[in-house]
């Protein structure tokens, strides 16, 4: 699988790397269901196996649960085979209640390096980034120049190779980087999802700053596995039944008759609609990566096509027509 740059990381990585809030498991407020350790190990290993060479997790997926899986998962590959981890902190947790609050706050930021560190077993964090510059979305973000310089002398120390930031609006990158060298975005960035394309995807691109795209499968809605009837039969702790719009109506009848685009287009390849729906979001000129979520290894083969595939000029007309009207800014009402 080939590889990019990073922006200014100092190392490259594959169009696809595996994300790790669904296998983060039950008991959390953004949780997607119960999850088998086993089957979030299989599906880790076969896509280092297949060449993805970096895995997103952050502090929060599970309250920790999802690092110390990607933790046991570097003690059993072989080190040819070690993917990057990048994690995220700055939403935190009670440790008797689990609610989750955010924090910008130094100590509590060097608090979750160590935390992180610690669960994941390693030494040295390859990128870490500011999981939201205010939480709720919206919110006063005036801590963010104080995180950053945090984070900064915790790359000085060691602890971190990279800096870089998630949910963040091109005004806040330009905060950040008056503050230190900023080597990636995270936003969300799918056909249903975006509102990245006005201003902040071309400020990336000028500014050297790689991009990591998450929910480029809006949360599993865009798969191609996602039915009527499947979606509401969604366990009652899976966020996305009861908090996210586009699995209700009436955005779900929309949303639906995309994938049966994607559906169709991939026929025609021999790909699962996914897997279009994922080279989609990386015709972008400016995403350097996105973020794939698979809870089972049989899930891995299918989207990770994804990372070779280029849509013609044609088929991108066709997904076109039906793409939402507008830019889909509609903050998704998630934690990742």
């Amino acid at each position: 699988m080939h590889q990019r740059p990073l922006g200014s990381a100092g190392f490259s990585i594959s169009p696809i790397g595996l994300g790790t809030w669904a296998i983060a498991g039950p008991g959390w407020e953004f949780g997607w269901g119960s999850q088998d350790d086993a089957d979030s190990l299989a599906a880790l290993e076969r896509a280092t196996e297949l060449g993805v060479n970096w895995i997103d997790t952050a502090a929060v997926y599970g309250l920790g649960h999802a690092e110390t899986v990607v933790g046991e998962l570097l003690r059993r590959v072989p080190r040819s085979r070690r993917p990057l981890v990048f994690t995220k902190g700055s939403l935190v947790w009670n440790r008797e209640t689990g609610r989750i609050t955010h924090s910008l706050d130094p100590v509590s930021l060097l608090r979750e390096i160590e935390d992180s560190l610690c669960r994941l077993n390693i030494d040295t964090i390859d990128l870490y980034q500011l999981h939201w510059p205010s939480f709720p979305p919206g919110g006063p973000d005036e801590g963010i120049e104080a995180a950053l310089a945090t984070l900064e002398r915790a790359r000085e120390q060691g602890k971190i190779r990279a800096i870089g930031v998630s949910n963040f609006n091109v005004s806040q990158l330009e905060r950040a980087q008056a503050i230190t060298r900023i080597a990636s975005l995270q936003p969300p960035y799918s056909a249903l999802m975006r509102e990245v394309e006005e201003d902040i995807l071309p400020f990336c691109q000028q500014s050297g700053i790689g991009v990591i795209a998450y929910s480029t499968l809006q949360s599993g809605l865009l798969s191609g596995a996602m039915t009527r009837e499947r979606i509401a039969n969604l366990p009652d702790d899976d966020w996305r039944k009861t908090r996210s719009p586009d699995f209700q109506e009436p955005r779900l009848s929309r949303n639906l008759a995309l994938v049966e685009v994607f559906r169709r287009i991939g026929a025609q390849h021999g790909l699962a609609p996914a897997a279009v729906a994922i080279a989609w979001a990386l015709r972008q000129s400016a995403v350097t990566g996105a973020i794939v979520g698979a809870r089972r290894p049989q899930q891995v083969d299918s989207l990770i096509r994804a990372a070779e595939f280029r849509l013609s000029s044609e088929e991108l007309e066709d997904i076109t027509q039906v793409l939402p009207e507008g830019t889909g800014t509609n903050v998704p009402e998630s934690v990742c």
